[in-house]
C-alpha cells in the first residue's frame, strides 16, 4: 500500500539553504528559492551563482530530498549538458574568415539544429523501453529523428582556443531535445499530489520508479546525442583540415538530472536544475555566454553545495527583454572576435553576452565549489535561433 510522503515525512521547519550569488537575487527569484526551500520532503537547498527565475523551479539550483521526485526540479530538457573534445593542432589553424565560413556551412549540414531527414540509428545500448507506450513512440519516432541535433535556446558548438597554450578544442551544449520535454510533461501532467503548486512523485511508488528509469534513459539519449556531435566535428576538421581529435581529452557532464546520491550521512534523492555535479577532482565544464569564456573545472565536493556547480553563467535578461534593450548592432560589437552567421545576427540579439552574467565574476563566486583547470575562448559559435 502507498504511503504518503506527507505522512511518512514531516518537517516543522524549511529546508536549510545556502547560496553562492554576489549580489542579492530579485524579489522573484527569493519568492521561488522560499518556496522551494518548503517543499514538502525537502532536506537542504543549494544555489548556484547563475541562479535565475524559471517555470516552476529557478535555473541554477539544487534540491535533495528523501523520497520525494519532483519533475519540475529537473526541468524540460532531461540530461541537458556539456561535452568537450581536444584536438592535436592550435586553434590559429582555423582561425580565418574563409575558414569560418567554410566550417559553419558544413555544420549546417553535418549538425542540424532541428532534425535529420534520414533518422539515425539510436545506439543507446540500452533495451529497455520507456515506461508507456506513446513515451516509447516518441523516442523511437522523434528521438531518432533529432538524434545528433543540437536544438535552439542556449544551446550551441563552438570551437574554442585553450588562452594557455593555444590548442584547439570543440565544445557542445545540448540535452534530449522534444524527448526530455515529453517525459518531463507526462509526469508533471499524471503526478497524484502537488506541494506549494509544484507536483511530487514519491520514489517509492510505481510512478517515481518510472519517472526515475525515463530519466535516466533521456540522460543517456542526451549524452550520445553530444557524442555525436563532436563526432561530427571530428570528421569536419580531419577531412577539411587533416586535424585529428586527442580521444583521451574527452570529457561531459549533464546539469539537469536527479540522482541518488550519500550526503551528510544519508541517501538523498538529488535534484539539480542548471547545475553541474561537482564532487572532489570530478571534471566538469561550465561555458559562458556567447563570445566570451568557458572553464573545463575539477570539482572541489563542497558538502553544503551538494558537490555541485553552476552550469554557465546564468541570464541576467529574459529572452523577451534582451531582444527589446539589445540590437542588431551591439549584438555585432559584442561578438565580433567570434566566427558566427551573419543571417542569424538580428534573431541571436537574445543569446548576446549583454543577457548573461559575466562568467568570470560567476566563477569568482564559486571558488569554494570548483577550481579552473583551463580557460577557453570562443573563435566560432554555431548555434540556431
Amino acid at each position: 500500500m502507498k504511503l504518503s510522503i506527507e505522512k511518512t515525512y514531516t518537517q516543522s521547519e524549511p529546508a536549510p539553504i545556502r547560496r553562492w550569488v554576489g549580489a542579492t537575487p530579485p524579489d522573484n527569484v527569493l519568492a521561488s528559492l522560499e518556496r522551494m526551500r518548503r517543499l514538502r520532503d525537502a532536506v537542504r537547498v543549494a544555489v548556484m551563482p547563475d541562479v535565475h527565475l524559471a517555470k516552476g523551479v529557478c535555473v541554477g539550483t539544487v534540491l535533495a530530498t528523501r523520497r520525494a521526485i519532483y519533475p519540475s526540479a529537473v526541468g524540460g530538457d532531461i540530461g541537458c549538458g556539456i561535452a568537450a573534445l581536444g584536438f592535436d593542432a592550435p586553434a590559429s589553424v582555423i582561425d580565418s574568415p574563409v575558414k569560418g565560413r567554410a566550417i559553419l556551412k558544413t555544420l549546417t549540414r553535418l549538425v542540424p539544429i532541428s532534425r535529420y531527414a534520414k533518422p539515425l540509428p539510436l545506439q543507446l545500448n540500452d533495451r529497455r523501453r520507456l515506461s508507456l507506450g506513446r513515451l516509447d513512440h516518441a523516442l523511437q519516432r522523434t528521438g531518432r529523428a533529432q538524434l545528433g541535433t543540437l536544438g535552439g535556446g542556449n544551446h550551441f558548438l563552438e570551437l574554442q582556443r585553450d588562452t594557455a597554450d593555444g590548442s584547439l578544442w570543440a565544445m557542445v551544449h545540448s540535452g534530449s531535445r522534444r524527448l526530455g520535454q515529453a517525459i518531463s510533461r507526462h509526469y508533471i501532467e499524471v503526478a497524484p499530489e502537488r506541494s506549494h503548486g509544484l507536483p511530487l512523485l514519491d520514489a517509492d511508488s510505481d510512478l517515481g520508479r518510472a519517472y526515475l528509469r525515463d530519466q535516466h534513459l533521456a540522460r543517456a539519449y542526451a549524452r550520445l546525442n553530444r557524442r555525436l556531435m563532436l563526432d561530427a566535428v571530428a570528421w569536419l576538421l580531419r577531412e577539411y583540415f587533416g586535424i585529428a581529435p586527442r580521444p583521451a581529452s574527452f570529457v561531459q557532464c549533464d546539469h539537469n538530472h536527479v540522482r541518488r546520491e550519500l550526503h551528510f550521512g544519508e541517501y538523498l534523492y538529488v535534484h539539480r536544475k542548471g547545475a553541474a555535479p561537482a564532487f572532489a577532482n570530478q571534471p566538469g565544464l561550465i561555458p559562458g555566454s556567447m563570445g566570451t569564456a568557458s572553464y573545463h573545472v575539477l570539482g572541489r565536493g563542497h558538502r553544503e553545495a551538494l558537490c555541485s556547480s553552476s552550469h554557465g553563467a546564468g541570464r541576467a535578461m529574459s529572452r523577451t527583454e534582451a531582444r527589446s534593450r539589445i540590437s542588431t548592432g551591439q549584438f555585432k560589437r559584442q561578438t565580433r572576435h567570434v566566427h558566427t552567421n551573419p543571417n542569424q545576427h538580428a534573431r541571436l540579439r537574445e543569446e548576446a553576452p549583454q543577457a548573461y552574467k559575466d562568467i568570470r565574476q560567476v566563477m569568482r563566486h564559486q571558488t569554494e565549489l570548483v577550481k579552473i583547470r583551463r580557460e577557453l575562448e570562443p573563435v566560432l559559435t554555431y548555434k540556431g535561433c
